[in-house]
């Protein structure tokens, strides 16, 4: 039968402290949490996206998104707007999916986030806007920690680290 280690089964042992408390996730961790935070950001993004540009999944199409722009956010030239709005989160949302250029599509994304925030869901209240919230937030955690270790970026980091091209590891 396996006991727990030492340190857990004693009374004043510590260990257990740092599996309740400790800030510092190990690689494998923080890999995993980034994987599945792609994973959700990308479901989102590719379904939103392709629904602005072409109507997929039973959402607004692009005359319904550029009449929500025109009318409701008040964003001239509307129909520019809706087919740059959809390629982004379309566009981001494949990358995201990928991890290929996750820091700058999670940026772009973040941006895409502020902008609805700001010009059509701030007016409806916190219910409204809670999805925009939490979808910034996801975004900017991968712009600033990147895609991790299972990415398309992570393979090619380590290509570039192989022919003495890229950053140190």
């Amino acid at each position: 039968m396996a006991t727990a280690p030492q340190s857990i089964q004693q009374p004043g042992g510590r260990a257990w402290l740092a599996i309740l408390f400790g800030s510092r996730p190990s690689a494998h961790s923080r890999d995993l949490a980034l994987l599945v935070v792609r994973a959700a950001l990308a479901w989102i993004f590719i379904w939103y996206g392709a629904g602005k540009l072409f109507g997929w999944f039973s959402s607004p199409d692009r005359h319904q998104t550029e009449l929500l722009f025109a009318n409701t956010a008040h964003i001239r030239p509307a129909a520019f707007f809706a087919v740059v709005s959809g390629l982004i989160e379309l566009g981001g949302g494949i990358a995201i999916a990928l991890g290929l250029g996750a820091r700058l599509a999670g940026l772009a994304l973040f941006g895409e986030m502020v902008v609805a925030t700001i010009t059509v869901t701030r007016t409806h209240g916190p219910n409204s806007y809670n999805l925009n919230l939490a979808l910034g937030a996801l975004t900017l955690v991968v712009a600033l920690f990147g895609a991790g270790r299972w990415s398309v970026d992570a393979r090619l980091e380590r290509r570039l680290q192989a022919t003495g091209i890229g950053p140190p590891s």
